[in-house]
């Protein structure tokens, strides 16, 4: 069977360019050496022996047709942040979309844990990936940068790093700058605010994938703040990049970074947030611990162990028809 027609159903096409587009199309591009693959926001009955459904609710209505028409053929459901974290303790939809599926996907280490037990035989972790890039040398010894990238929308909870930037007014060697757009308008217009009446905090709108890695790649710290993810891509492109993180102390982030990293605050804490990014700019020795614990990472988000993780996944449900 290997040439198993592939169905890859994602909520959001590329005009989102978020996070569950960037899986899919990283998958697309892997899957399709081996098997012919189509990509969709809804299934409507196409011929595919495989689907692979991102999001639990936001594609409960293609994975329930797919049950309903497809029971003996394999279906892999891929939670994110907000079906993990939250939709699948309420959302009936979700729910049944756990049922149905054969395997469930959780894109950090930390998981399984946000599941029934009696789900965790279908669990499979696939840490996502990103291109390694050499630490930049010559970065400010003077002042230290911190960029926040993620969409404006509430569960990002980019309100904390505007009022770290507040918090910090004072501090003319400790700059921030905010990549995303305004999902949420009222976020948008705090973001706006502060961008006017505070020179060093910059708000920059949305920027195309690679004009976000380079920002990534040139500041000092990446800061990830928000309240749930399911394995924030920003997160891995900053390991893979050489600069260290700074994260609320979530499962989706420690699931990456580890139990034991060094850099975490509380959710919605600007204070500690604010803390760290001051022991970041006055201690060498935080920073380089952070950049430690992060490469002691890197290996984990490797691209061939992300694709080897997808591919030997859709093997094991070839191999093994459902009943």
């Amino acid at each position: 069977m290997s040439r198993a027609r592939i169905g890859l159903v994602t909520p959001a096409g590329p005009e989102a360019n978020n996070g569950n587009w960037h899986t899919a199309s990283r998958w697309a591009r892997w899957l399709s050496a081996h098997y012919p693959v189509s990509v969709c926001q809804s299934w409507r009955g196409e011929a595919v022996d495989v689907m692979i459904a991102l999001h639990a609710r936001r594609s409960a209505a293609s994975i329930a047709a797919w049950g309903a028409a497809q029971p003996r053929r394999p279906l892999i459901v891929v939670l994110t942040g907000t079906d993990l974290y939250r939709d699948i303790r309420t959302d009936a939809p979700a729910q049944a979309s756990l049922q149905l599926a054969d395997r469930l996907v959780v894109l950090n280490e930390r998981g399984a844990a946000a599941l029934p037990s009696d789900l965790h035989h279908k669990v499979r972790v696939c840490l996502q990936s990103a291109t390694a890039r050499r630490t930049l040398p010559g970065k400010s010894a003077t002042r230290l940068r911190a960029l926040m990238v993620g969409h404006l929308r509430p569960e990002k909870a980019p309100e904390t790093f505007m009022a770290a930037a507040e918090t910090l007014a004072q501090r003319s060697d400790i700059v921030f700058d905010h990549v995303g757009a305004a999902l949420d308008a009222e976020l948008g217009a705090q973001a706006q605010a502060l961008a006017a009446r505070l020179p060093r905090y910059r708000w920059l709108g949305p920027l195309p994938p690679a004009a976000a890695r380079d920002r990534i790649q040139r500041a000092h710290v990446l800061v990830q703040a928000s309240r749930m993810e399911g394995g924030a891509h920003t997160v891995i492109e900053a390991v893979m990049s050489g600069t260290p993180v700074l994260a609320s102390r979530i499962d989706g982030n420690l699931g990456l970074l580890g139990d034991d990293y060094a850099g975490c605050f509380e959710v919605g804490d600007a204070a500690g947030l604010a803390a760290l990014l001051e022991r970041c700019r006055d201690d060498p020795a935080m920073l380089a611990l952070l950049r430690r614990q992060c490469e002691s990472r890197a290996a984990l988000f490797h691209p061939a162990r992300e694709r080897a993780t997808l591919l030997g996944l859709v093997a094991e449900l070839l191999e093994k028809p459902t009943s």
